[in-house]
């Protein structure tokens, strides 16, 4: 039975159904005994390829869309000219200054706008010293989006704007999206970093958020292509504030880890839990919060740092669906990144305050729940290599199912694979697994400092050409190109408050399949939950757990403004980027 109002779950409901997923989860069936669930569509096999931080306005802010095509944009809405210059309405995209002393805000007092922008910051990897002014930028860049490549090439190495939970919820300043770069700024990547840890008033981090590449200069043109051709969102956000780690975890379940014993939620070390209340003296320099530290947060609990700045938001917005921010009562979610659970090869790691790993986790994921109603599928990671083996390639908080009980302690270990595997399944239809999640190599996934944006996109053209060369794989595959997260960038989108854990900003989502609409532009707001709902509806499964993100209704919205849903929390299941129809004729 599918639960039509899951977050309308009382707190001891939602107890009681955290605690009740470790049972769920040993209770799944795998192998020859599960019921075979046949495709409900022409889609036979979903590819979802999951890039690293960037947002819609950062890769198709400039776009212009096929003729009949509407999109929103930084081009649509004046704020920029074609030509990446600023726009008549450039100022919409300001950047403000604020003044936070006293505790955490994620509305803080304005006390002015940047006049310049702040100049962008190094990292290692731009071939300059980290952290100081990335000269190849001018130091009096006018406040608001610039056109990256009209200082460097496109294929130039950049500086990494901030990403975490707590200074995202500030960013958005409550949807005005105005104090990107003043976080940058004030808080940076927290102070428990080790070497890399910044200090007040150096963080290392500058204008950098405001960048954005552009399509009618060149910019992206295989990604411009795969728009022309097939189907993108202008809708589609990251689940959760913040970074790689929960981006990771949400698209592998529609949910939040948690810090616990044998699957009882319990109480971690004081040193990881967040408080961004900023150090005295200071004006929003986090107390607490880094790789290094504080990463957990326990937001039933108004009185825990940070908590009540958020939910007092979410309350405060119509209906009660709200209410409670989808925090199950003394839960410390992990919002960050940490190491998962388990070695590539099934080896339980250590524990304790010295060791920023988050425990096995017991939540229902999307792995079981496929193997259990007779559905193939793999997750391959660039560099994986045997699992015993991982090269520098390999992200691990990227290959999520390391972290969970379930699979690393069953057979479905044996489906977390290589990339080089997928070029091997791929060749023949019989071997197409039919769900693929596939996480590129390190060096090829996108992220700003350690690999770029072509290599990504060319990452993504290979996939696509492979999946080409079988015509009997192709005519019924789904190719889903996305990112993890934002990585920090500005977007001028709608951010829908779905609870305590985000959305997050816009980021790109392309269907490239020979069922997808032709040159569309889907307006219905998603996240990555959305995923997992397609993959549900297109095999017929029920959602993964009464909490989890994939049981929200589809969005209501008006023919006005298609991109707020009027039944807010809402999200889509992808369904209306195909043209299943007409699928014949396109044969």
């Amino acid at each position: 039975m599918r639960i039509k109002h899951p977050y309308k779950l009382s707190a001891l409901a939602l107890s009681i159904s955290l605690l009740g997923q470790t049972a769920a989860a040993n209770a799944v069936m795998y192998g020859s005994e599960a019921e075979h669930h046949a495709a409900t569509t022409p889609i036979k096999h979903v590819i979802v390829i999951i890039g690293e931080n960037h947002t819609f306005d950062n890769l198709y802010g400039a776009y212009k869309p096929r003729h009949g095509q509407t999109v929103d944009n930084l081009l649509s809405k004046g704020i920029i000219n074609a030509d990446g210059t600023p726009g008549p309405n450039f100022s919409k995209a300001a950047q403000q200054q604020a003044s936070n002393l006293n505790g955490y805000s994620i509305d803080p007092v304005l006390t002015g706008a940047y006049a310049p922008l702040p100049q962008p910051q190094t990292t290692y990897a731009t071939g300059l010293p980290p952290g100081v002014a990335d000269v190849r930028f001018p130091a009096n860049l006018k406040n608001g989006p610039f056109q990256i490549t009209k200082y460097v090439p496109y294929s130039a190495y950049l500086g990494d704007p901030m990403h975490r939970l707590f200074q995202m919820w500030q960013q958005m300043n409550k949807g005005k999206h105005d104090l990107f770069v003043w976080t940058n700024l004030t808080a940076g990547i927290g102070p428990q970093n080790g070497a890399n840890s910044p200090i007040p008033g150096h963080t290392s981090l500058g204008g950098e958020s405001m960048g954005f590449y552009n399509m009618n200069t060149g910019d992206a043109p295989s990604f411009k292509a795969l728009a022309d051709d097939f189907a993108i969102s202008d809708n589609y956000h990251q689940s959760i504030m913040g970074g790689t780690g929960a981006n990771f975890i949400a698209i592998a379940t529609g949910d939040v880890a948690f810090h616990n014993l044998n699957g009882v939620p319990d109480v971690p070390p004081a040193n990881q839990i967040e408080n961004p209340n900023p150090q005295s003296g200071t004006n929003n320099f986090y107390t607490r919060d880094g790789y290094g530290g504080g990463s957990y947060v326990n937001c039933s609990d108004p009185a825990q740092p940070g908590v009540s700045a958020i939910m007092g938001y979410i309350n405060s917005l119509p209906g009660s669906a709200f209410n409670h921010g989808n925090c199950a009562p003394n839960t410390y979610y992990l919002v960050n990144n940490y190491g998962l659970g388990y070695t590539a090869t099934g080896t339980v790691k250590p524990l304790g305050a010295d060791k920023m790993t988050l425990p096995p986790q017991t939540i229902p994921t999307i792995a079981e729940s496929l193997s259990a109603n007779g559905v193939s599928w793999k997750w391959y990671s660039g560099g994986r290599n045997d699992g015993a083996h991982p090269s520098n390639e390999y992200c691990t908080i990227c290959d999520p199912f390391t972290g969970f009980k379930a699979v690393m302690t069953s057979s479905l270990k044996d489906n977390l694979q290589d990339v080089t595997q997928f070029y091997q399944d791929v060749t023949s239809e019989s071997t197409l697994p039919s769900v693929s999640f596939i996480r590129p190599f390190e060096s090829k996934a996108g992220h700003p400092a350690n690999a770029t944006t072509p290599d990504f996109e060319n990452f993504v053209m290979d996939v696509v050409n492979r999946v080409k060369s079988n015509k009997q794989a192709w005519d019924s595959t789904a190719i889903i190109v996305t990112t993890d997260e934002g990585g920090g960038y500005y977007d001028s989108g709608y951010v829908q408050p779905v609870d305590f854990f985000g959305d997050g900003t816009r980021i790109p989502l392309i269907v490239v399949s020979p069922l997808a609409k032709k040159g569309h532009v889907d307006h219905e707001y998603s996240d990555h939950a959305s995923i997992l709902k397609f993959i549900e509806k297109n095999w017929d499964l029920e959602p993964l757990s009464q909490r989890s993100r994939d049981n929200l209704p589809n969005p209501v919205a008006s023919e006005d403004n298609p991109y707020v849903p009027l039944n807010r929390p809402a999200v889509g299941d992808l369904m209306s980027m195909f043209d299943f129809a007409h699928a014949a004729d396109k044969h």
